[in-house]
């Protein structure tokens, strides 16, 4: 007879969990180069793993930090690809501080709504 095991994720362990990808969004904007194009690829891992995470706000704050970071990634294509060649050079400073007050508010705004949210221990069958 296959026998199911029961698994205990922590609440503490779980709500960890939700944050490490908001603390690689904060990293690839604190540090632009190389973190963020660096960031870009292990952001893809991070979100493999903890998107499918046993206790699912875990997933539901993944992807909601992977929406930030993948859309202001996405906007910034189209913008340094139609730019005029010198912008990036005279400019980027200004597109920094603009990606960073972005991405950072919301990644601020996303951790006080972890660490505010009521997380309980989840069982799960091993």
């Amino acid at each position: 007879m296959n026998q199911q095991k029961i698994k205990i994720v922590k609440a503490e362990d779980a709500k960890k969990s939700a944050k490490y990808f908001i603390y690689g969004n904060i990293a690839s904007i604190i540090i632009p180069f190389p973190i963020f194009i660096l960031w870009f690829g292990a952001s893809i891992f991070v979100y493999a793993m903890f998107r499918h995470f046993p206790h699912p706000k875990v997933g539901f704050y993944t992807q909601q930090a992977a929406y930030q970071y993948y859309g202001l990634a996405g906007i910034l294509v189209p913008v340094l690809t139609f730019a005029p060649g010198s912008f990036f050079l005279e400019y980027w400073w200004a597109l920094w501080i603009v990606c960073a007050v972005i991405l950072l508010s919301l990644s601020i705004w996303l951790l006080i709504k972890i660490n505010n949210d009521d997380w309980q221990d989840v069982e799960v069958e091993d």
